[in-house]
């Protein structure tokens, strides 16, 4: 069996897994509308507030010589070790690192003695594998907006094969010029809160975090939410280079091939990708629908963190084993009323709720799509 175990999440709604659980389940949200230096206009985003920054900065020693990418990740992993205990420089252990765009920054000039080369995702990898003196070049998984959720479906296999005990999954990415005007170009962005779903939805609000998690096979250190990774799969549609298929054809598989043989009674909601752009979300509701789960509730995380990328595999799934953790939902924040024609069951209100299982899925740019399966030991 794999189990789910330690987490972290930094973000703009705190610095921890259960500083970020409360803020959502009290309907705080880190979006703010920012005006950026190279945009005419602003935009609503999900930023970390530098001066909180700076003061976790003092448990790293000489944290200038690393990015806020990298300062960030060694938090948040340094974070998921302190509790867990493991060893770093075990042979047994794995870092699988998800993100979009790595330390992106360092090619706008963020950063005046750091070599450019860190830019390249591998070489970003390698300092994260020295400074936890790692015995294993970390992985690097970097596929669109589903990175974060396959990087835990890519854990579960490593460690099913044997390969590794244990597995930390740290997914990062960071506001940038390069994204924020990369989705701007497409028209996605929204210069007010983001409403997944909703029928007054118009674009995404992008958010920056990291967030970690151990991936392990030992089940002493499964305390946390005695919960596994029951199934999880991926599945590319190639219906368009930014588009999703009007059909949800590469989602609905996805969900096919992780619900095959299980039972869907327990499942007590979806964690949707929900970016509240007018297709995702259409698509989204199509796929639900045609996997059988209409009537499964839906929620999506976006509206308390914006769009976070690399990130939000790994975000969405700890809150919502937080969620399962204390048998409550989490409200969908920013929809009030169904704008897509797939039959979904939204999560308006916060609410308690007695299940032992939920799906998270995930799709992106090229036509990727992903799926899992949690459950309750």
């Amino acid at each position: 069996m794999v189990f789910t175990s330690y987490s972290n999440i930094i973000s703009p709604l705190g610095f921890s897994t259960k500083e970020n659980y409360e803020a959502v389940c009290a309907s705080k949200t880190g979006i703010k509308k920012i005006l950026f230096p190279f945009s005419a206009e602003p935009f609503c985003v999900g930023k970390i507030d530098e001066i909180t920054i700076q003061k976790h900065l003092l448990s790293i020693a000489n944290s200038e010589a690393y990015t806020k990418l990298e300062q960030l990740s060694i938090m948040s992993i340094q974070d998921v070790i302190d509790q867990s205990g493991i060893d770093a420089k075990d042979k047994r252990n794995l870092l699988i690192y998800s993100t979009t765009k790595g330390n992106i920054d360092i090619l706008e000039g963020a950063y005046k003695n750091i070599d450019a080369n860190r830019a390249y995702l591998p070489v970003f990898a390698k300092q994260l594998q020295t400074y936890f003196k790692f015995a294993h070049t970390p992985v690097v998984l970097s596929n669109a907006c589903i990175s974060g959720i396959l990087a835990i479906i890519v854990a579960k296999r490593f460690i099913e094969q044997g390969t590794y005990d244990t597995v930390i999954v740290c997914g990062g990415d960071l506001l940038s010029e390069f994204t924020v005007s990369g989705f701007k170009s497409f028209s996605a962005l929204s210069n007010e809160p983001s409403r997944p779903f909703d029928t007054d939805r118009v674009g995404i609000n992008l958010g920056e975090a990291v967030a970690s998690i151990l991936i392990t096979n030992n089940k002493e250190l499964a305390t946390p939410y005695n919960m596994q990774v029951i199934s999880g799969a991926s599945a590319n549609d190639a219906n368009h280079i930014s588009g999703p298929s009007r059909t949800g054809e590469g989602l609905y598989q996805s969900l096919q091939y992780t619900l095959e043989g299980k039972n869907t009674r327990d499942i007590g909601f979806i964690s949707a990708h929900g970016t509240a752009t007018p297709f995702n979300d259409e698509m989204e509701s199509i796929a639900f629908e045609r996997a059988g789960l209409s009537t499964v509730p839906v929620n999506s995380l976006k509206g308390y963190y914006g769009h976070t990328l690399g990130a939000a595999g790994v975000l969405e799934t700890i809150l919502s084993l937080e969620s399962l953790k204390h048998q409550r939902l989490i409200k969908s924040e920013g929809y009030h009323k169904k704008g897509v024609s797939g039959n979904i069951t939204m999560i308006e209100t916060h609410e308690p709720k007695t299940f032992s299982a939920f799906i998270k899925t995930a799709s992106g740019f090229g036509g990727c799509n992903a799926a899992a399966l949690f459950a309750k030991v």
